[in-house]
């Protein structure tokens, strides 16, 4: 018995105004990634590709961990987007072999009246079939159910990203601005001895 489950979940981050424009920062997906999911659950595989280990999932009478591999690119306005390679089911091995998972996000900075806003999108949907002893329970049981995980997982990641991406991009937008007067007092200091 195979089971569809899909959540999208909508977001809008307003974002403070710092020295540096926040493209820049979106344009650095390690960071993103890290705002995203704790960097203790995080493995880089490339330079835009990483492996992201969720936390235990209950479904029912179920408990799973998704590891999903996940390709993160930004364009050149720091449009950031999200897109899942590869998942595995830890804990189950039947549905490991019968589970997809598709998970697709964008990220994007507008700027209207010298504001700048985060806005975004993210669709996760995952196709599995049911193991025996859940192939008795009503399907609208087994959907509602799905659907209501997936919406909470989206929830978690959103609460995540804008608590986490905002404190991240105040931070290293202040490590950039005293980067970059380090740099103008180093290229200033050669023509102050020689004057």
């Amino acid at each position: 018995m195979y089971s569809r489950f899909f959540a999208s979940l909508p977001v809008e981050i307003p974002v403070p105004e710092q020295p540096v424009p926040i493209q820049h920062y979106l344009r650095q997906p390690q960071r993103l990634v890290s705002a995203l999911v704790d960097p203790s659950r995080t493995e880089k595989l490339s330079p835009d590709c990483f492996r992201l280990k969720m936390r235990p999932l209950n479904f029912l009478m179920l408990s799973v961990q998704p590891t999903v591999d996940m390709k993160v690119w930004a364009e050149a306005n720091g449009t950031v987007h999200l897109r899942s390679r590869r998942c595995e089911i830890r804990g189950v091995e039947y549905i490991n072999q019968r589970f997809s998972l598709d998970l697709v996000g964008h990220l994007e900075p507008r700027t209207e009246n010298g504001k700048t806003t985060l806005y975004g999108r993210a669709n996760l949907e995952v196709k599995v079939e049911m193991p025996p002893p859940l192939w008795f329970t009503p399907q609208p049981i087994i959907d509602a159910t799905g659907n209501t995980l997936l919406t909470s997982v989206l929830h978690t990641i959103k609460q995540r990203l804008t608590r986490h991406l905002i404190a991240d991009y105040r931070s290293w937008a202040g490590q950039e601005r005293q980067q970059q007067r380090q740099n103008t007092t180093l290229q200033l200091s050669p023509n102050a001895q020689s004057s």
